[in-house]
């Protein structure tokens, strides 16, 4: 299945795609996709449903329509750091050992599309294309990498968007560079594990006004999802509906020479294989 959520901004109801450009509305079946939703087993209560209605109808078209983010507001958004090892490279640091993790502010979660806003101070904003991993039940202590595999509801396209001055250069502290609000569109859709052969092996990239920034691969991840799950529940529990940002391939901003910076205006374009496309403005700080 591939999930979605339509409506204006907080307003968002929940969706199914059919096809490429049309939907069925889940709104009389589910309240939205959320920790209640996950936690409960909702993804197998409304998979016969979604089957059911992309086959008889209605079906209604996507034209038009606003994306949210396909999952509403969660607990916590989770990062790992420098987890492409030429990412790491024109960055200047180190391949981790283990992975670095981070927090992002939930309340930077938007859709796909919507305006992405530089803070008030900002003199290097920057991009990062990123696979995102949906948490579909409570993790704690998972065993096993293996196990990860049950406690995954599916993936989503995510722009890690950061602000590196604020990220490198005020204590470094990454947490100040990644949580300005709009800094995690996600989506379109969350796109369930059953849709995806193989999540290692799914081609992204990423352009700023029509110019190839990003190009890569999670084949060249250093910790792949499922480990990335398991390594995070020995530290912290995730709660159903959880984000996880797996980290970004070479060609940010940061890594060039010169560096390059978003500007007011600037397009943000970006992808991954049978997980979608985004597209955002950049816009003025408030």
């Amino acid at each position: 299945m591939k999930l979605l959520r339509i409506g204006a901004i907080g307003r968002e109801k929940p969706a199914a795609l059919v096809g490429e450009d049309h939907y069925v509305d889940l709104s009389d079946v589910v309240t939205d996709f959320d920790e209640e939703f996950f936690g409960s087993g909702g993804l197998e209560r409304i998979a016969s449903v979604v089957a059911e209605r992309a086959a008889s109808g209605p079906t209604l078209p996507l034209h038009g329509q606003r994306i949210g983010a396909p999952v509403a507001r969660p607990h916590q958004i989770i990062c790992v750091g420098l987890n492409y090892a030429d990412h790491a490279a024109e960055s200047g640091q180190a391949v981790p050992d283990e992975p670095i993790l981070f927090t992002k502010s939930p309340n930077t979660l938007v859709g796909p599309n919507d305006d992405v806003r530089i803070p008030r101070g900002s003199t290097k904003p920057d991009w990062e294309v990123e696979l995102g991993i949906v948490i579909g039940k409570r993790t704690s202590y998972l065993d096993s990498v293996d196990d990860a595999r049950e406690h995954i509801a599916g993936w989503v396209l995510v722009n890690d968007v950061s602000e590196r001055a604020f990220q490198m250069e005020r204590g470094g502290q990454w947490l100040k560079g990644k949580s300005a609000e709009t800094f995690n569109p996600a989506g379109p859709w969350l796109v369930t594990q059953d849709e995806v052969p193989d999540v290692g092996k799914l081609d992204m990239w990423l352009d700023v006004n029509g110019v190839r920034r990003q190009t890569g691969s999670t084949s060249t991840m250093i910790f792949d999802p499922y480990f990335i799950v398991h390594y995070i529940s020995q530290f912290l529990v995730l709660e159903p509906g959880d984000l996880i940002n797996t980290g970004t391939p070479p060609g940010v901003g940061l890594g060039f020479d010169p560096q390059i910076w978003l500007q007011v205006g600037d397009v943000m374009t970006l992808g991954i294989d049978g997980l979608g496309e985004q597209r955002q403005t950049v816009i003025a700080p408030r």
